[in-house]
């Protein structure tokens, strides 16, 4: 990286933050991030950890801590809704894609996330109002009136990201007329219904509800829903809004009686309106640059949303250390054309609910992807979309 260490600010301190942080310290670049939260918390929900993702985990260190304390499944298993017959089973050991398959609460993957970035690098409270780019530095403001100076910025920041709005102009979520619904509870109320050694998608003609453990003892479980719901039903996408479990249960009746038996046993749950956005023209401006969520937010419906902000996290941290501190310009070019056919299309299926639903499709352009190993797009002239 030369005689001076490359320094970059990320802002957000979520799954796609800290996985940065710790790509980038990796490569030798020195890092502080900014989170506009008082504190972490317990909040979210169960997670997904694909082979994809995982080999990412791997190197910086988080993979045995998940291990020892997640659910790792033994299939993917696609079953009627109402009948209950297999439309799809697809195994996943290990030996199949390079890296295991784990399931866990969110709050688990962001506690390992953050013991392999020290804590003194993580700032708190630091809610960002302003960006301003000169003389080879990227200035940024915060609502407590502080600023910090990097040499470049990375836009962590999710689905509402300041970043993005700042150098792309904000943009209106689009609502398709679905909504979530979720929750995590005790597997113990469930009075002795077994869910099964695997993660289940249960299809509906209209709708489906995926349900799997969430740690190694199998002590809790989670399900997550998609269901249409009228358009007049949105709310801003967070994770705390509250449900009726009687509406969730009435939506569901004529599913099979393993599914109902999850939900009357569900105690409470939070529902959320599920809203897309378009495709992104460009991810970065100069030396600011988005990864995640803010750049390539997606359904739910494929696992793929934090897998994709870290597997970002490992190519950015390539593509910086490849430039060695010189052209960042040119990395943030490049990150973002070997990222964006890959996330477009994940985000396309993903929209369209359409994967493994049937047939035999291949999964392995999905699940092998390294993104520590993946020949990166060559370094040939490019024309920044507007």
């Amino acid at each position: 990286m030369g005689e001076k260490k490359l320094s970059v600010a990320i802002v957000g301190a979520g799954i796609g933050g800290l996985a940065v942080a710790a790509t980038l310290r990796q490569v030798g670049i020195d890092v502080s991030v900014y989170e506009q939260a008082p504190a972490f918390a317990r909040v979210g929900a169960g997670i997904q950890m694909m082979p994809n993702s995982m080999k990412v985990l791997r190197r910086i260190g988080v993979e045995e801590k998940l291990r020892g304390t997640s659910f790792m499944p033994y299939s993917h298993l696609n079953r009627d809704g109402y009948s209950g017959e297999v439309i799809r089973e697809l195994p996943m050991p290990e030996s199949l894609f390079g890296a295991p398959y784990l399931c866990m609460h969110r709050a688990e993957l962001h506690k390992a996330l953050a013991a392999v970035v020290p804590e003194n690098i993580v700032h708190l409270n630091k809610k960002l109002v302003g960006l301003e780019q000169g003389a080879g530095r990227v200035t940024l403001a915060f609502a407590d009136g502080t600023r910090a100076e990097a040499d470049a910025v990375v836009g962590a920041d999710g689905v509402h990201s300041v970043v993005r709005d700042i150098i792309i102009g904000p943009d209106a979520p689009l609502h398709k007329g679905r909504i979530a619904y979720r929750a995590i509870f005790s597997s113990a109320l469930l009075n002795g219904l077994e869910i099964g050694a695997s993660r289940t998608k249960w299809w509906g003609s209209d709708r489906h509800i995926v349900i799997y453990y969430t740690n190694a003892a199998r002590t809790e479980l989670y399900f997550v829903t998609s269901v249409p719901e009228p358009a007049e039903w949105v709310t801003r996408e967070s994770w705390s809004a509250k449900g009726d479990v009687k509406e969730l249960r009435k939506a569901y009746e004529d599913f099979h009686s393993d599914v109902r038996g999850v939900l009357n046993a569900c105690p409470d749950c939070h529902k959320w309106a599920i809203l897309e956005r378009e495709p992104l023209g460009r991810w970065s401006d100069g030396r600011i640059v988005l990864l995640g969520d803010a750049c390539h937010p997606m359904t739910p419906y494929m696992a793929q949303g934090g897998a994709t902000a870290i597997e970002d996290a490992a190519i950015l941290a390539r593509c910086l250390e490849a430039v060695e501190g010189d052209d960042i310009e040119g990395a943030f070019r490049r990150y973002e054309e070997h990222r964006k056919p890959r996330t477009s299309r994940i985000q396309a299926i993903s929209s369209a609910n359409t994967w493994m639903k049937g047939g035999n499709e291949d999964t392995s352009w999905l699940y092998r992807y390294d993104a520590w190993n993946v020949p990166l797009t060559p370094t040939e002239p490019y024309v920044q979309a507007v």
